[in-house]
């Protein structure tokens, strides 16, 4: 076991897998948040957005996902901070990447997007998840429900009537899909599902989800932003 641990979390190799497998884990991820999210377009008044967070924060399979995913995304972050650091240790370069290699610039800059990202995570987490978990939010009742639902809706509806914070999440949004771009096809590289035959189909794959999950985040803001101004 004690090997397994060593070559994970020490050796350049095993932090590629762990990196690899992590993403691809938050990338999964990203599409069933974007969903869920997704309800707050409805013009209920919150009711499918309030329904929706109460099942992810009581229904235990999802409870033990949701853990699952905080610790993953420690683990992404350290493990790559750790690659970024070595590398640029090793050759004076950004993470993974020559400056001359000619690879996209997300590629150069995936740790600085990184830390960007992970800040956002931060202020969100403090904002909706802190919130949710230990807040004193409103308690509705909904038709049809034997129990009562947390008023997350309006926080959220509040925090996107702030100019400052939709441009803020938008930016986000933006760094987000850089960071997606490359490190999307760079999780089947390092685990080496890579061939001339597919690698095109994921590469493209990569770019339409990289592009298509970012502006779905950022349109939800935008659309509760303006609709607040009618």
């Amino acid at each position: 076991m004690k090997w397994l641990i060593n070559f994970l979390f020490k050796s350049s190799i095993g932090q590629k897998v762990v990196m690899s497998l992590s993403g691809l884990f938050l990338i999964l991820f990203l599409v069933i948040h974007l969903l869920g999210n997704l309800q707050l377009l409805k013009h209920d008044e919150g009711e499918a957005f309030n329904r929706y967070t109460y099942f992810m924060t009581h229904n235990p399979l999802i409870m033990i996902i949701s853990y699952t995913l905080y610790i993953t995304i420690l683990i992404h972050s350290v493990q790559g901070l750790s690659l970024w650091s070595k590398n640029r240790a090793a050759k004076g370069k950004s993470y993974a990447v020559s400056s001359n290699s000619g690879t996209h610039m997300s590629a150069r800059y995936m740790a600085h997007l990184g830390i960007i990202i992970f800040v956002f995570l931060a202020i969100h987490m403090w904002q909706f998840w802190f919130q949710m978990k230990f807040g004193s939010l409103p308690m509705l009742n909904y038709s049809g429900a034997d129990h009562s639902f947390k008023d997350l809706y309006t926080p959220v509806k509040e925090a996107f009537s702030n100019i400052w914070f939709v441009i803020f999440y938008i930016i986000s949004m933006v760094v987000l899909s850089f960071h997606l771009i490359h490190g999307f096809q760079s999780a089947f590289q390092s685990l080496g599902i890579n061939h001339k035959k597919y690698n095109t189909l994921i590469s493209s794959i990569g770019w339409v989800y990289s592009l298509i999950v970012p502006i779905g985040f950022a349109i939800i803001p935008i659309y509760i932003y303006f609709t607040q101004q009618v």
